[in-house]
């Protein structure tokens, strides 16, 4: 991607990692610093990626086909990325998101089987081949996240696979952090406390972004 100027940060990892929560945490921390901050999730975050969304994690569509989950993931990624992330890093912005093109190579290029390399091939147009600049994975046992989401009442059509798919997710998450391509991953216990985790990543961030 060309004229990229801003700082595109990405949260990945299973459910019930806290995401969300440290999102908002750390975008109140960079405001404060004075930065421009743009926080979107995945998918989702533009008005045709929610209504992807609806459809890709609804409770009541178990059926989907799993290449039709892989297009729509894309589709939804490639709106938000045209339509807010490219521009948003264009204008200097520092861009917080809760998933992206990483969610896509784990879940759907190694459990579900499709394979790294066609994922990334289609993470490159989605996202016009950007990658991330920092990347931190929410790292914790299946069971405690999965309790977490339980006890949040939000649970959606990836929530409710059986347990081994979130063991083979979380996985495959540690697998692509630790071969740490570019050098862009941070594995953060989210187990600890909230307060923890969150000095953990503005530790992280704080030094990436002067």
């Amino acid at each position: 991607m060309t004229n990229k100027k801003g700082q595109l940060i990405t949260f990945e990892g299973g459910e019930g990692g806290g995401k969300t929560t440290q999102i908002v945490r750390l975008r109140d921390s960079l405001t404060k610093a004075g930065h421009d901050v743009v926080v979107l999730r995945e998918p989702g975050g533009t008005v045709i990626s929610e209504q992807i969304r609806e459809v890709v994690l609804s409770s009541k569509n178990v059926g989907i086909a799993f290449t039709t989950e892989v297009l729509l993931f894309q589709a939804a990624r490639a709106q938000i990325y045209r339509e807010i992330v490219l521009p948003s890093l264009k204008a200097g912005k520092v861009v917080l998101m809760d998933r992206s093109r990483d969610s896509s190579v784990v879940y759907q290029g190694i459990v579900r089987g499709f394979g790294e390399k066609m994922i990334e091939d289609l993470n490159d147009i989605s996202t016009n081949k950007t990658t991330p600049d920092l990347t931190l994975l929410l790292d914790l046992p299946v069971e405690i996240g999965l309790q977490r989401r339980v006890e949040s009442g939000k649970m959606d059509r990836l929530d409710m696979e059986a347990v081994d798919f979130h063991h083979q997710v979380r996985k495959g998450y540690l697998k692509i952090a630790k071969e740490n391509k570019k050098k862009r991953w941070h594995i953060i216990d989210a187990s600890q406390s909230l307060e923890k985790v969150e000095e953990d990543i503005w530790d992280i961030v704080s030094k990436k972004i002067k």
